[in-house]
């Protein structure tokens, strides 16, 4: 059996590429002062959502893996059976355990397990492959290597049961999809922020989150939502990489440089520190 702690804080169940741990202040010193209901169409890992805590909330991410976990946080019996099944990869974690549950997604029949089974896949294997690293090959499979440690330990106790609460206690809507679907709820001073892959910087860039790409088509789409938005009166803030293409995309709006460090990447030399832009229309 478990207990539900409060914390003050929580934080991300998984670590992901982009993670926006290392722009939080900034991204706290941009955020509109007041605002109604929060969205954010591409939560990943989910850092500056779970800063915020806000108590009225549409979240949505393409990875039906990493949404399987959102939403098991979010039902009790759900939640119960994923803390069992992630105490179950923590005592059974080898190399062979590994690949054997990294290649269950390559079964057709896999789609259909239950929410937590899945969820707790998606965080086992973030915990126990390569650097953290989430990819996926073309048919949509995980395909990052075993770490090479001998433990692993897939939550903190307290962060983990706080996190339940917490999507227990508030109004935390969860979307699995495209981003676009959920962007005809904002009203007129709601708040949303954008997180989407990243424009591309040479062969250091990291996209490959879905078997679905983010190119430059889809960046200038996602500008259009992004004018369109502001035209609502709706605030809106965007991270991206601080790329020329990038800047003249957003040219007219306030464009924030601001410096990160990066540590996952497939390859090292795609690792360290990098600039990013903050982009807001207020």
């Amino acid at each position: 059996m478990y207990e539900l702690y409060i914390i003050k804080f929580m934080n991300p169940f998984v670590k992901w590429a982009g993670g926006k741990r290392q722009i939080m202040i900034n991204l706290l010193e941009l955020k509109p002062k007041k605002f109604g209901k929060y969205f954010e169409p591409f939560v990943g890992g989910g850092a500056f959502f779970l800063e915020l805590a806000p108590n009225e909330a549409v979240i949505n991410d393409l990875n039906s893996e990493l949404i399987s976990v959102y939403k098991s946080l979010k039902n009790k019996e759900a939640f119960r059976e994923l803390y069992k099944l992630c105490k179950e990869h923590e005592a059974l974690h080898s190399e062979e355990y590994f690949y054997k549950i990294r290649r269950l997604d390559t079964s057709i029949e896999y789609t259909n397990q239950p929410l937590p089974t899945r969820a707790a896949r998606c965080i086992y294997l973030n915990k126990a492959c390569f650097n953290g690293l989430y990819r996926v090959n073309a048919k949509g499979q995980f395909n990052v290597p075993f770490n090479g440690k001998s433990k692993v330990k897939l939550f903190d106790e307290d962060n983990f049961q706080a996190l339940h609460q917490y999507f227990l206690d508030n109004d935390i809507s969860i979307h699995n999809g495209d981003y676009q679907a959920i962007l005809d709820k904002p009203k007129k001073g709601d708040f949303v922020y954008f997180d989407p892959p990243y424009d591309v910087v040479g062969n250091q860039s990291f996209t490959t989150y879905t078997k679905i790409g983010f190119g430059r088509e889809e960046q200038t789409r996602l500008r259009d939502n992004f004018k369109n938005l502001s035209e609502k009166g709706v605030f809106v803030m965007l991270s991206n990489s601080n790329t020329e293409f990038i800047r003249e995309l957003y040219k007219g709006f306030n464009i924030h440089i601001v410096q990160a460090r990066r540590n996952i990447n497939s390859q090292s030399n795609g690792r360290g520190k990098v600039e990013e832009v903050i982009v807001t229309n207020y």
